[in-house]
Parts: structure tokens; C-alpha cells; sequence
């Protein structure tokens, strides 16, 4: 038992966990000299890979002087905190990763919080010393700030600090010493985080934190085994805290321990161990694993609950069904259904009487992850406008707040106050950080709808925003989310430079010639704040008569080309976002423009 330590990493998102983690497996030697590995190894979806995010949090493990450290690499972007809440009751201790440059930032506060609470001790590792902006005296301070605000007890404020460069693979003691390797780190590891108290004579019991799947042995359930011994093909008992479930017996088929990158087959396993477990059809997050003869289900961490909601229904539109393999209600019930056995901060209701699901996620992010994963597998739906989900406390409507730390240059300082001041946001925090300003707002999250293009804009894209949630607090109002129109396609058919040509002095355009479009399909933006019907498919009509200058060649302006968080950011109430596993169409819920006219008058009418 002393030969064991479970530790996570958490930080802020690209402060580099997945780095470090990548270094740690190199110098305790998990791959051969001569192998090659890839960057960020531990970022194994496609999706990570691309954004250079951590979506899922992984377990790998690395040995060092004789002692196995269990290591999981956690996400760092607030809107995959629940991964982070669940993942934190597995391990005895946490490495906090700071930016020397940054400092903390708002999912370090958020994370940070969540592992004191659990009691677990933690060795603050401040990163990327070598940066050239670094500044290590002012982070340093900064996060002993953060721990008093964190209410630490004295021997969390005494926590061991480690200065890293994780992409050189170093660390010291000292800032003032460069390190050559990552032996302070095992080093500390090994003597502060302290072995997984557990008895191994005592009835089995194992909290499920994490569930994976094959499609060759189903789901595969992840956690620590908090007492006892595991057996392969030993009858269990699997219940759950809350009781929702009746208890259901099962068979452990195959245990699997984390050695290095690999799940390496294991007869047994025994208490303090962090486990994979195949051969429990039904098991999903917060079970709890127990000896038949002794039934005491664990207690499950509270994970927060969804702040953000959006509706997937069936594609209706003109184009339906032409490049999705999966576009049925029952397709993407069973998609969602399987979605939330593996992600615990998801939720999924149907609607009554209709093609509908409601689902609930932590924020934009979160839920633009999962519509990228299902359109990738071959999934055609379309998804509404996200929207905010309020609660009623103490008779008052309240609304969820986000702590928003923005990390601008000092000439756009003004123009980011102006903005989030209109959206409702309050000033919280402004202090100089070198030649710019870290500004922090406490902004309601449906004010940071469509935000991020503008910040970006405003910032001429050297801007640096992160928000994480910060509570709820009573409504403060009216907000308009969108102050320009669209521009909407008049008749179905294949776009002509010409039609474009006249169109692009209404505002700008989303689509190039030769693309094919239907009536109410949203092709490009006004200034304005009215919609505008246009017809993109009009072709020059052919005569026999030529003037000096008409046969010139049209000069178009290149389209804006949006990604799938820039098109749910434009969309408007009574807009819908039309995804395949080709295409991202925007287009209004009444698709035809004279039902659309009359809908409008009876709504100023009626004001």
C-alpha cells in the first residue's frame, strides 16, 4: 500500500497539463528511447487533438523508485468541470498548474476549490517559467492570495511550490535554479501526497467515476476501490447512494490496472488501486461496486447542475435526409441516451408531441463539443438558439452569473467595458499586468451570448477571455441579444454571382456562387436590425444587345466562412442552426417569407 499514490492534475485551460503529463511518461520510462511519440499523447480524440483542448479526463500511470503513481489528466475549460468534480474522488491529492505569465485564472479558482473541499493535499507547480513574459514573483503571491480567499487550512497554505517548464521537462525547487528534470517533482509526489488509506480485509466497496465503452465488452466502469479486494469473476453487488435503482448482481468478467498508456489485464486488485471493470451492462457514474453480502452504496459528489439549454430536433428543412446517415427521432434519442451515461453534467428531456429533445448542458463549449461529435458521426438534426436556464429562489427569478477575467491591451481597455456594461455585466476587478490590463466582470451568461467575436474584434485578436460560473443571482433585466438583421434567400435554388453581386451591398454574405440554398435559409448578415429577403439565385438575363462596361467581370467579396460556435453566437430566436455531417445551414423557423411577413405585422400589431 505505501508502494502507491493517486494524484490528478488540474489548472486552467493551456496552462499545460496534457504536457506535463506527456514529459512525466517520457522520464519514468514508459516508452522505449528509440519510439516515437507524438505531441500531447494523452489527447487522444480527434476533437482534442484539433482544438488543443482536454475534453474527457484520462488515467495513465508511471512508475517511480519502486512507487506506482496513478495519474489523470482532467480537463481545463470550465464548461467539462463536472469531469474534474467526479474525477477529484478518486485520487488522495491534486498538482494545481499555473500559468507563470497568466496566474490563476477562473477554472483555477474553480478547481482548486472543488479538491479543497475533499480535503486532498495539494503541490502547486507554477509552469512555464521560461516563458519570456513570466512573472513568477507576482503569480507566486497571486496564488497564495487565492488560497486565503479558499479558506485553506494551515497545511494547504504550506503546500509544496515546484517551478516547471513542462515542454523542456524540468522542474526546481527554487525559480531562481534552473532544473534539468522532473525528479523534484516524482520527488514530492512520493513524500507529500500521502498512500490511499484503505483495508484490504474489509467487504469490497468501489465508486464508479468514470465509464468508458467498447463495442466488444460494452461499458467499462472506472474508479478507486475504497476497501477490499476485487476478484475476476467474482459475483458483485452494484447499488446506488441516492436509491433510485433496486440493487442488481453482476460478475466482475475483466479487471484491468493503468500501466503507462495501456490497460494491462489483472486477476485481482486490491484496495487504494484505480481500476477499469468490464462485464456490468447497466453501470453508469456514481454505482457503487460492493461485496453481495455487505451493500453500503458510497456517497456520489454533487455535481454542479446545467446552466445553458438548447433544443435537437429532426431536420425539417428542404435538404433533409441528403447527407446524414443518421437523422431519424430515434437516432438521436439513442445518441443522446448514450451520451449522458458517459457525461454526468449533460441532461436530456423530450419534448411531448413532438421531434424534440431539451439538453441541458455547463455552456456553450460543452454543448458545441457534443453537436461536432454527432454531425462527425454521421448525424443530421437541427438545434435552437441556446438559452439560459433560470430558477426561483426565495420567490425571486434568478439567473446564473459568470466571472468573466479578461486579458486585453490597454487601448481596447474602454471599448470592452462599454460592451460588457451594455450586456448587464458589473466591474469587479482592473489591474495592470505588464502593457496590458486584467480586467474581471461578473457578467448573467446570457449576456456573453454572441460576445466572443466581438471581444475578439474589439482586441484585434489579442484579447484573452475565460469564464467559469459563479452563482446565481436575480434577474437583472431585459438584454438585447442581437442588434443586426439576417439576410435571408428568397426562392430554392443554386446561388449566381449576379444575384450576389446585388446582394452584398445589404450587408455581408455567408455563401459563395454555385451553392445551393432554399427559401428561409439565412445566407449572409445586415447592419441593420431588421431581416432583409434576398434573391442569391438570379442570373443575368442573356440579350443581344452589349453596352460599353455590362459585360465586366462581377467583383464578389469573399464570404464569411463561420465555424459551428460562431453560427450558434448569430443565431437569433427565430432562427435555427441546421447541422449535417457536411454542411452548417442557417435558417429561419418559418421558412416561407409571406407567413414570415404576416407573423411580423400581427406581432407589431399587437404592440
Amino acid at each position: 500500500m505505501r508502494k502507491l499514490r493517486n494524484i490528478a492534475i488540474i489548472a486552467h485551460v493551456d496552462h499545460g497539463k496534457t504536457t506535463l503529463v506527456d514529459e512525466m511518461l517520457k522520464q519514468s520510462g514508459v516508452f522505449r528511447e528509440n519510439q516515437d511519440v507524438r505531441e500531447r499523447v494523452m489527447d487522444s480524440g480527434e476533437l482534442e487533438r484539433e482544438r488543443g483542448i482536454t475534453i474527457l479526463a484520462k488515467n495513465t500511470s508511471v512508475r517511480y523508485d519502486d512507487v506506482k503513481i496513478n495519474v489523470v489528466d482532467t480537463p481545463g475549460h470550465a464548461d467539462f468541470g463536472g469531469e474534474v468534480e467526479r474525477i477529484l474522488k478518486m485520487v488522495n491529492g491534486v498538482l494545481l498548474l499555473v500559468d507563470a505569465a497568466e496566474g490563476p485564472m477562473p477554472q483555477t479558482r474553480f478547481v482548486l476549490g472543488r479538491a479543497m473541499e475533499l480535503g486532498h493535499r495539494v503541490i502547486v507547480v507554477v509552469n512555464k517559467v521560461d516563458r519570456p513574459d513570466a512573472r513568477i514573483t507576482e503569480v507566486v503571491d497571486e496564488i497564495l492570495e487565492l488560497l486565503l480567499e479558499l479558506d485553506a487550512t494551515d497545511e494547504q497554505l504550506d503546500s509544496p511550490m515546484l517551478f516547471c517548464s513542462a515542454r523542456l521537462g524540468s522542474a526546481s525547487y527554487s525559480p531562481d535554479i534552473a532544473g534539468t528534470s522532473l525528479e523534484p517533482l516524482f520527488r514530492t509526489i512520493i513524500e507529500y501526497i500521502p498512500p490511499p488509506a484503505a483495508d484490504e480485509g474489509a467487504p469490497l466497496q468501489m465508486l464508479v467515476s468514470s465509464v468508458d465503452y467498447n463495442e466488444y465488452v460494452g461499458r467499462i466502469a472506472i474508479g478507486r476501490i475504497e476497501r477490499g479486494t476485487i476478484r475476476q469473476n467474482q459475483e458483485i453487488a452494484v447499488c446506488d447512494f441516492h436509491g433510485e435503482r433496486p440493487v442488481r448482481r453482476a460478475k466482475a468478467v475483466n479487471i484491468y490496472e493503468f500501466e503507462g498508456l495501456a490497460r494491462s489485464p489483472a486477476a485481482s486488485a486490491g484496495a487504494g488501486g484505480i481500476i477499469a471493470l468490464s462485464g456490468i451492462a447497466d453501470i453508469t457514474i456514481g454505482d457503487t461496486v460492493c461485496d453481495t453480502q455487505n451493500i453500503e452504496p458510497l456517497p456520489f459528489v454533487k455535481i454542479s447542475e446545467p446552466t445553458m439549454e438548447m433544443t435537437f430536433s429532426v431536420n425539417d428543412s428542404p435538404f433533409a435526409g441528403r447527407e446524414g446517415k443518421y437523422v431519424t427521432t430515434r437516432n438521436i434519442r439513442d445518441r443522446l441516451t448514450r451520451e449522458t451515461l458517459r457525461d454526468v453534467s449533460l441532461r436530456v428531456s423530450e419534448i411531448t408531441g413532438g421531434d424534440s429533445f431539451n439538453v441541458a448542458g455547463r455552456g456553450e463549449m460543452h454543448l458545441g463539443i457534443l453537436i461536432e461529435t454527432m454531425r462527425r458521426e454521421g448525424y443530421e438534426f437541427q438545434v435552437s438558439p441556446p438559452r439560459v436556464l433560470n430558477i426561483e429562489r426565495d420567490g425571486r427569478l434568478c439567473e446564473p452569473v459568470e466571472r468573466v477575467v479578461l486579458d486585453v491591451p490597454e487601448s481596447a481597455v474602454g471599448s470592452v467595458i462599454e460592451k460588457l456594461g451594455a450586456r448587464r455585466g458589473e466591474l469587479a476587478e482592473m489591474l495592470p499586468v505588464g502593457n496590458r490590463m486584467r480586467i474581471q466582470f461578473r457578467v448573467p451568461a446570457r449576456g456573453l451570448f454572441g460576445y466572443r467575436g466581438e471581444f475578439l474584434s474589439d482586441t484585434r485578436g489579442e484579447g484573452v477571455m475565460a469564464s467559469v460560473f459563479d452563482g446565481y443571482e436575480p434577474y437583472k433585466g431585459e438584454l438585447t441579444r442581437r442588434t443586426t438583421g439576417s439576410l435571408v434567400a428568397y426562392e430554392t435554388g443554386e446561388t449566381a454571382a449576379y444575384g450576389l453581386y446585388g446582394a452584398q451591398e445589404r450587408g455581408q454574405l455567408f455563401i459563395s456562387p454555385g451553392v445551393r440554398v432554399y427559401a428561409g435559409m439565412i445566407v449572409g448578415a445586415s447592419p441593420k436590425a431588421g431581416d432583409i429577403t434576398v434573391n442569391v439565385c438570379k442570373r443575368k438575363q442573356l440579350t443581344n444587345m452589349r453596352a460599353a462596361g455590362s459585360d465586366d467581370a462581377l467583383r464578389l467579396t469573399p464570404p464569411r466562412v463561420m465555424s459551428l460556435e460562431q453560427c450558434l453566437e448569430f443565431l437569433a430566436d427565430d432562427e435555427l442552426l441546421e447541422v449535417t455531417p457536411e454542411s452548417l445551414r442557417l435558417r429561419k423557423r418559418v421558412l416561407d417569407h409571406s407567413a414570415r411577413a404576416r407573423a411580423a405585422s400581427r406581432r407589431a400589431a399587437g404592440n
